[in-house]
């Protein structure tokens, strides 16, 4: 980009971080007129090839590079900490540092639902956004799933844009004004990424702060006092709820779905798996109820949504043994969730990033029904030595070793079930590659 162009436009933008959500605030700024630095820690990061398209000649630093004066304003990918060099020097200067859904929230002319969670949030979206097509809206989603939220604002406008958030976005976003802000849950995670604990709650509580209404989870205090300024505020949980409010009953020894006394569906009728799915429908009918959505459509979606794979995704069922994929466990909460909803003994394999994580839950959540672990990954020590009293255990190298290792621990009527309670880079790429690796060794098991 020329001189000429960067006096004109006064301070510049410094996009820190490549990848889609980096690629995609370049396209946002491009279509803008805005001129902007892009800068990535590693010399060869994925994607110069696209932002040379997108942006002809924009100036790009790589690897070690020098915070420039003529740079005023941040703004980050969700997967660059403030520990990261060139971020440390940012917030030491006191510059402006905004996310690619702090420049989403200022330019969205249609209203917006966020949502969010330690677990679940990509479940409740998918589920949120269906449920809104069933009832004729013009939506659409994205953010932390899917479609970056910024790549949403080059299509036409819709009724609603459902944005699925993570602690990332939510910590570099100072205003945000849903519609429906919806928290599903908050347990310790990304502890890597956040300073402490206090820091990664924080955030995720932080999508309420504008929100014109807004759905708590009943076990959550500090969800009520965080949401307590709200024009509407509607609850979920695993209890018999209040008028208005969702939850389960029990008539005649079998589960519904409810609001206030009203059985909606019983749960035998859901097509997703697990007690924490129950949850995550309870959620997303809780934020269709403040949207106005018919009852009708969503409860035909949860009837009909199977879930989304690498979430308690069933493989195949071999010698009279189950084996599910949750991949996408990859804290230990949502692996004793994904235990919790297992009704017969299982196998679990487990192991991978612990991300500074305590394993401690885990070994109460699988006490009188674990049958054998399998560990494998960076922490699989680690697990290890929080399983110790509980049951045997077993180490693999690889997915495919783990696989053989639990079918020959299972006995029949057992489950083998993928809830690794830790993140996937040690050994893959992403959660997905190793949920697919997993499929990939039960399917041998066939042959």
């Amino acid at each position: 980009m020329s001189a000429a162009n960067k006096k004109a436009t006064g301070n510049e933008d410094l996009v820190v971080g490549l990848g889609s959500t980096g690629l995609s605030i370049a396209r946002y700024l491009q279509r803008n007129g805005k001129v902007a630095t892009f800068f990535d820690s590693r010399d060869e990061p994925p994607g110069l090839d696209e932002l040379e398209e997108i942006s002809p000649g924009a100036k790009v630093l790589l690897g070690k590079a020098r915070l420039t004066k003529n740079i005023g304003r941040i703004i980050a990918s969700p997967g660059v900490p403030d520990s990261q060099a060139m971020m440390k020097k940012a917030i030491k200067k006191k510059l402006e540092v905004v996310s690619d859904i702090e420049l989403f929230a200022r330019a969205a002319k249609a209203p917006f639902v966020a949502i969010t969670g330690s677990n679940g949030k990509s479940t409740v979206t998918t589920l949120l956004y269906q449920m809104c097509c069933a009832d004729g809206r013009e939506v659409l989603a994205g953010g932390n799933l899917g479609e970056p939220a910024l790549d949403l604002l080059s299509q036409e406008t819709p009724d609603l844009y459902v944005l699925e958030l993570s602690s990332f976005q939510l910590h570099r976003t100072a205003n945000l004004p849903a519609s429906v802000a919806v928290l599903l849950n908050v347990s310790p995670d990304h502890l890597d990424w956040h300073a402490d604990e206090d820091e990664y709650r924080s955030a995720k509580y932080r999508v309420y702060a504008e929100a014109k209404a807004a759905v708590i989870n009943r076990a959550d205090e500090v969800a009520a006092e965080q949401s307590s300024h709200c024009e509407r505020v509607i609850s979920f949980g695993a209890d018999a709820p209040a008028d208005g409010h969702y939850g389960l009953r029990i008539d005649n020894d079998e589960t519904f779905l409810a609001c206030g006394d009203t059985l909606l569906l019983s749960c035998r009728d859901l097509a997703m798996y697990g007690v924490h799915n129950q949850l995550n429908a309870l959620a997303a009918l809780a934020a269709g109820d403040l949207l106005g959505l018919d009852m009708s459509a969503m409860l035909q979606v949860l009837i009909e949504f199977p879930g989304l794979p690498h979430r308690m995704q069933f493989v195949a069922r071999i010698g009279a043994v189950d084996y599910i994929n949750d991949s996408k466990a990859t804290n230990v909460a949502a692996a004793v969730a994904s235990i919790q909803s297992v009704d017969s003994m299982l196998v679990l394999i487990a192991g991978g990033d612990g991300k500074g994580g305590d394993f401690g839950d885990l070994s109460s959540a699988v006490e009188d029904k674990l049958r054998g672990a399998v560990l494998i990954g960076k922490d699989a020590e680690k697990i290890a030595r929080a399983l110790d009293t509980v049951m045997p255990v077993h180490f693999a190298d690889t997915m495919g070793a783990a696989v053989s290792m639990a079918a020959q621990c299972a006995e029949s009527e057992d489950t083998v079930l993928l809830a690794p309670a830790c993140a996937s880079l040690d050994q893959y790429s992403n959660y997905m590659e190793r949920g697919k690796s997993f499929c990939t060794a039960v399917e041998a098991l066939q042959r």
